[in-house]
């Protein structure tokens, strides 16, 4: 493992430990007139918009920097999280590092199925999105919260900065989970 994968995954272990409020959090209900999100990161390399639903929840910060948001839809049972946090040492990476995004991914899945052990990757994508952002997306399943659950998580960095996003819903929910998911990616 590298040293830029394992200060990486520092950041990942920031928003495991946001989803211990998942099922706090989750049990707010949303009322009609919640507004939608913009959300925004690396600098604003890395937005998106989330439909109105979802109520957002600040998370506590860590004490290496990491931060980020919860976004919870009690309706269809969805959490967002976006995590964010500087790099260590000063070290700097390319919108597009490859090889930093693969060695982040191959940490993220060994953490995975270490901390769940039923934890089940169903695809990892490499994309691009039209700023030259890379990105990657891992989805899988697994047990959390007491039942199973669909996560995708996505990673991106930037100079010192770098984001993860994860979409958890239920496996039922599949066409609506990859609706939001594209979303994310696409930016709108």
């Amino acid at each position: 493992m590298s040293l830029l994968s394992k200060k990486a995954l520092v950041l990942l272990l920031a928003v495991a430990t946001g989803l211990g409020a998942l099922n706090a959090q989750a049990a707010k209900a949303a009322s009609s007139n919640t507004p939608t999100h913009k959300v925004s990161m690396l600098g604003s390399k890395f937005t998106f918009n989330l439909p109105k639903g979802f109520i957002a929840n600040p998370l506590p910060a860590s004490p290496d920097g990491a931060s980020g948001t919860l976004y919870s839809n009690e309706t269809t049972k969805t959490v967002v999280i976006a995590a964010e946090n500087t790099l260590p040492n000063g070290i700097s990476v390319k919108d597009n590092d490859g090889g930093f995004l693969d060695g982040t991914v191959a940490d993220f899945d060994a953490a995975q199925h270490k901390s769940l052990p039923d934890y089940n990757k169903l695809s990892e994508k490499a994309l691009t999105r039209t700023n030259g952002l890379g990105l990657r997306q891992i989805d899988g399943t697994a047990t959390q919260g007491g039942g199973m659950t669909l996560t995708t998580t996505l990673m991106a960095a930037s100079g010192t900065r770098m984001a993860v996003i994860q979409v958890i819903s239920r496996p039922g929910d599949m066409a609506a989970h990859e609706t939001l998911v594209k979303q994310i990616v696409s930016g709108k």
